[in-house]
């Protein structure tokens, strides 16, 4: 019945899960709550600890129809399970609430699922704030801070006051400052979203009449209408009429503007398309983002219609990513729980031995049940959960100080163990800015000669240039172009002039045009002199308006444009884009016969290549049919331009940061939306690909035809009849694919991807969720995978990836867990370095915490050996002035200024760490042992006892001071005591040296040992300074502050010293042999014998 009743939510998604259906069960209700109240609340908080358990004991099994809790676990992470009680709405509708989503229960489908349809609540990114009474609740009810409260009693029960006093201090500290970090990154996420969320927003109803309404109470469907002068998005909205130049750099870190251009309206007689977020993105208004500036048509407003509100907008599911992150599933976290369990295990022999003990020594019960609770609280050290931490908070604040920020601290350990990093290629590897290295035009389906520029007389009235002026989606921005970076170079080439169209500059035409561009007047060929007049009129009139954009898409690989040149009644569609995607669309006989030479050629160079294509359009295509038509229409029996040629120079960093990596023995990839030859030159240039490796090519095909997909092999250079090309060795090959190829061996060829992946160095032509994909199988066969990007094109890779890194100038961007605001991509080896050293911190610090408990475990049980234990000031001085200065300290650590080839481990269960532990544990062990057997073979040794004092053998106690001396209860003033407690002291400095782990992943250990030598000098110099002072108090010194005392007349502080002063100056004293002396009452008369 368990499997029919399984269901699963959000299948195929990051946060697919399975979830059970259960009904509430009273007589187990009724047990659980009679246990609770027989284990004092224990159950109730070990219920609270484990959902599934809280589940399985108050409710039966049933399903998911009939059910009134559901059982969630995550399939990504089998561990973690999270319950919901069901809730009912006003409809009868039952739902439950997860990460901010509502989920309710569909009878057709037979499971839960996200239904907006029905239900879209108020148009809200709620980042509550907690109060300090809850945040403390959740924090106090975690399961350390139970069992420091536990110990806490526990020790103040056995009188160790000062101890419990100084730990319970810690705790609250720690639980302060936790409780001020959390709740500063609510408030600080909740100013994030609140700020701008809440505007007025213009709504059209039927009537045509438009509303101002405020933004929470917008739902899909409503209309709202873009002011003028820009606003910051309140929802998801897909543009019906006019244009937007928006600003997503909170999305994407990207600050190029981005043009928005109106969704296509159907075209009658074909299926309408169902929206989609992504094929449609250059359409959408995202939430979030900032819109610049819009453009209209005539007296139409700009609108657009709400498509999502709230958690289910893009910000909503960044915020919503911040919330709930990811769990980090990183072995370290795995193996520390196993060490914990592990160092438990420990303990519970010496709760056994200790029970064991004390029974035949005929101890009480209660010191018995006391002493043995206590070695339990020894295995789970008080300052563990600050020590692991430090080391990355130290790694955190070095990465900011190099212009690194993380918003996923956790991340940093991973990245200790990245052995292969992507890079994106335009603005990551390679230089933003494009240079134009030339043109070469097509006439009668030949190419012309290569021409440096298309600023030329002869051209400025050539389908050429006009492909170059047009084809873009540039603006104007308070008087300055902006826009993407190839569109701005691919214009300036052209010296034509853009200007944002008024109704008086467009007069001419038949309708508004939104923007006009137009040739400088010194570029025209001269006109007949016939009138200044005529001349003027015919010089600005060669102005070409352009109509309907369709933007750029990573997927299509191109944009087009339809213009129209002043005065013409047909208009023009022009298309710029990859050249195999432009050839395409092109008819055959334009395309030249060399074609696929010249873009070799060019290619292998390392070029970036544009086509260019025009077609002149059908007169019956009026202004309104060509705002509704579908680019398929548009983009098809082109006639091929020519090509345009631009250089892309490495940045100069490249190279080395490339080298130093291969040394490092971490693989570099190249994944990116260029040409796949331009992209094999360019990983050739900075050392990627070796000059002497071969580079196989896998050309995928899906099936068609009635034939099967299959993948073609060839070589990127052409071998010659040699075989000098063939690889020398299974090392010294790479594979290069597109961005096709690569989604046909994904569909087809699933198990062959993960042969291919091995050796990949080159993705070419990548759509954004290719990216994603190819990090995937990346981490499929178990690599630790790094990102580099300039976030654009690559926010679900950084954030797939086990260390994603945006080289974005924001100083954190939600587009990845790390942001550089350096532009190059020498912040890689600085994260990895950092990476490295914060993880070999942490497996150092957890490895001194675990011998620091094993080492006072050890002193513990060999003192309960003798009916003893460490006292409460010595339990005091070992965690304040010893361990938590060492902890913190050996945090401090930087990284080492190198990469080398070899990685540090990923887990504590390993081989050489487990090797290293217990060998460190049998030699504290082994010198305790012999310490402890030592003391008490000394001629001198005797059992410890009250009035014991073997270093004053002469000693003489007056009876009444013997009854002011605190009797030794727990029997901690013995010799075995203080010898335990100086060796395991010390002991504790020696596995924090031999533990504090160096070169080659941190600055070398010295740095620490010359510490430690300034504080020996220290101690010589106070040594000899006091013995000094001394004994020159002894010899000399004293005799002259013996005859200053003597300056000042003091009464005597002794009574003797006083009696004796008094009697120096009596008369009568000493008495008289002659004299009597008579008592008269309470005194004496001194008489003299007659």
């Amino acid at each position: 019945m368990e499997k029919e009743d399984l269901k699963l939510l959000n299948k195929g998604e990051e946060e697919e899960m399975e979830l059970h259906g259960y009904r509430l069960c009273r007589w187990r209700l009724a047990l659980v709550g009679f246990g609770v109240l027989c284990t004092g609340g224990f159950l109730l908080l070990l219920l609270y600890w484990m959902p599934e358990w809280c589940v399985k004991s108050t409710c039966t099994r049933t399903t998911a129809r009939d059910a009134e809790v559901v059982l969630l676990r995550s399939t990504v992470r089998s561990n973690i399970y999270v319950r919901f009680r069901l809730m009912l709405c006003q409809l009868f509708i039952r739902y439950f609430t997860f990460h901010s989503t509502k989920y309710y229960w569909n009878h057709e489908l037979q499971n839960f699922q996200v239904l907006m349809k029905l239900f879209f609540g108020v148009n809200e990114i709620a980042v509550k704030v907690p109060s300090v009474f809850k945040l403390l609740i959740k924090e106090v009810l975690n399961p350390f801070y139970i069992f420091q409260l536990f110990s806490v009693i526990l020790w103040s029960a056995d009188e160790y006051y000062y101890y419990a006093v100084a730990i319970v201090f810690m705790s609250v500290v720690s639980i302060a400052t936790s409780l001020y970090t959390i709740k500063k990154q609510y408030i600080m996420l909740h100013d994030m979203v609140t700020a701008h969320s809440i505007v007025r927003v213009s709504v059209c109803r039927t009537n045509k009449d438009i509303e101002e309404i405020l933004s929470t109470d917008l739902v899909p469907g409503d209309v709202m209408v873009i002011p003028n002068n820009g606003t910051i998005m309140p929802c998801d909205a897909v543009l019906v009429s006019g244009t937007c130049i928006v600003n997503e750099s909170m999305l994407t870190g990207e600050s190029v503007p981005v043009t928005k251009t109106n969704l296509p309206n159907s075209v009658e007689g074909e299926g309408d398309d169902a929206y989609n977020t992504e094929e449609h993105k250059r359409h959408t208004l995202f939430c979030g983002t900032n819109v610049i500036q819009t453009r209209f048509y005539t007296d139409e407003l700009v609108k657009a219609v709400v498509v999502r509100t709230g958690f289910s907008t893009a910000k909503g599911q960044l915020v919503r990513s911040i919330l709930y992150p990811k769990p980090t599933d990183f072995k370290l976290y795995r193996d520390a729980y196993l060490f914990l369990l592990c160092l438990v295990a420990v303990a519970g022999i010496g709760f056994i031995y200790s029970i064991v003990l004390s029974i035949i020594n005929k101890v009480p019960a209660k010191t018995i049940i006391i002493e043995s609770l206590d070695i339990i609280t020894i295995t789970v050290p008080p300052a563990l959960p600050a020590a692991m931490t430090a080391g990355i908070v130290y790694a955190q604040r070095r990465l900011k100080q190099s212009g690194i920020f993380c918003i996923s601290p956790q991340r940093i350990n991973i990245c200790g163990q990245i052995n292969l990093f992507c890079f994106d290629k335009t603005g990551t590897l390679t230089e933003d800015g494009l240079d134009l290295w030339g043109v070469q035009r097509v006439e009668n389906s030949s190419f012309h000669l290569s021409e440096e520029n298309a600023y030329k007389e002869n051209l400025v009235k050539s389908q050429f240039v006009a492909c170059m002026a047009t084809c873009h989606s540039l603006t104007k921005i308070e008087g300055q172009l902006s826009g993407d970076p190839l569109d701005l170079k691919m214009f300036e080439a052209t010296g034509w002039i853009l200007e944002e169209a008024t109704e008086e500059e467009t007069s001419l035409h038949n309708r508004i045009m939104p923007t006009v561009v137009r040739p400088p007047k010194q570029l025209l060929p001269p006109e007949p002199a016939s009138s200044s007049e005529r001349d003027m009129v015919h010089t600005s009139a060669y102005e070409i308006g352009i109509v309907r954009q369709f933007p750029f898409s990573s997927a299509l690989q191109r944009m087009s444009v339809v213009a129209r040149l002043l005065g013409e009644k047909r208009m023009d569609a022009y298309m710029k884009g990859a050249p195999e995607v432009v050839a395409s669309l092109c008819k055959n006989e334009t395309v030249p016969e060399d074609f696929a030479e010249v873009l070799e050629d060019y290619t292998k160079q390392g070029f970036r290549v544009i086509a260019l294509a025009h077609r002149r359009l059908e007169s019956k295509l009026s202004w309104h049919k060509v705002q509704n038509i579908s680019r398929d229409h548009i983009e098809t029996n082109m006639e091929f331009l020519g090509l345009i040629i631009m250089q892309n120079k490495l940045k100069n960093e490249t190279p080395g940061i490339l080298q130093d990596l291969h040394r490092a023995n971490i693989r570099t990839v190249m994944v990116t939306g260029d040409n796949m030859l331009t992209a094999i030159s360019v990983a050739r240039d900075c050392g990627m690909i070796p000059p002497d490796d071969t580079v196989i090519i896998a050309d995928a095909h899906p099936p068609q035809y009635g034939q099967p997909a299959r993948i073609t092999w060839r070589y990127a250079d052409k071998p010659s009849k040699t075989s000098r090309y063939e690889p020398k060795s299974k090392e010294q090959y790479h594979f290069a694919m597109n961005g096709k190829s690569f989604a046909t061996i994904l569909e087809h060829f699933p198990d062959m991807l993960q042969k291919l992946v091995l050796r990949g160095t080159v993705f070419a032509r990548m759509a954004p969720d290719q990216k994603t994909q190819l990090i995937e199988a990346l981490q499929g066969v178990d690599y630790y995978v790094g990102m580099c990007g300039d976030g654009a094109n690559d926010c679900g890779a950084l954030k797939r990836a086990h260390g994603g890194i945006s080289l974005s100038e924001l100083e954190a961007s939600v587009a990845s867990p790390f942001t550089s605001r350096t532009p190059n991509i020498s912040c890689v080896p600085n994260l990895i370095r950092e990476g490295r050293a914060a993880l070999i911190t942490s497996f150092c610090v957890f490895k001194f915490m675990a011998l620091y408990s094993i080492i006072q475990y050890i002193s513990v049980t060999l003192l309960y050996s003798i009916l003893s234990n460490l006292g409460d000031l010595q339990f005091l001085f070992i965690d304040i002035a010893i361990i938590l200065i060492i902890v913190f300290t050996m945090s401090l650590n930087p990284a080492w200024k190198d990469l080398v080839p070899r990685r540090p481990p990923s887990g504590l269960i390993s081989g050489p760490l487990l090797f290293s532990v217990l060998t460190q544990i049998l030699i504290c062990l082994g010198f305790q042992i012999i310490t402890f057997v030592w003391v008490q073979k000394q001629a001198w040794y005797t059992v410890w006892k009250p009035f014991t004092d073997v270093c004053n053998h002469s000693s003489q106690l007056n009876v009444s001071e013997l009854n002011n001396t605190e009797l030794d209860e727990h029997n901690i003033q013995n010799f075995e005591n203080t010898s335990l407690f100086y060796v395991s002291s010390f002991q504790y400095l020696i596995v924090a040296v031999v533990f504090s782990k160096g070169k080659p992943f941190r600055q070398p250990k010295w740095t620490f040992f010359l510490s430690l030598v300034k504080l020996f000098l220290i101690i010589l110099i106070n040594a000899a300074v006091s013995v000094m002072v001394e004994g020159g108090i002894d010899l000399r010194i004293y005799e002259h502050l013996s005859w200053l005392s003597c300056l000042r007349k003091r009464a005597p502080k002794a009574r003797y010293m006083y009696l004796a002063k008094e009697l120096m100056v009596d008369p009568d004293w000493p008495p008289r042999p002659t004299t009597t002396t008579e008592a008269n009452g309470s005194t004496y008369e001194m008489r003299i014998n007659s």
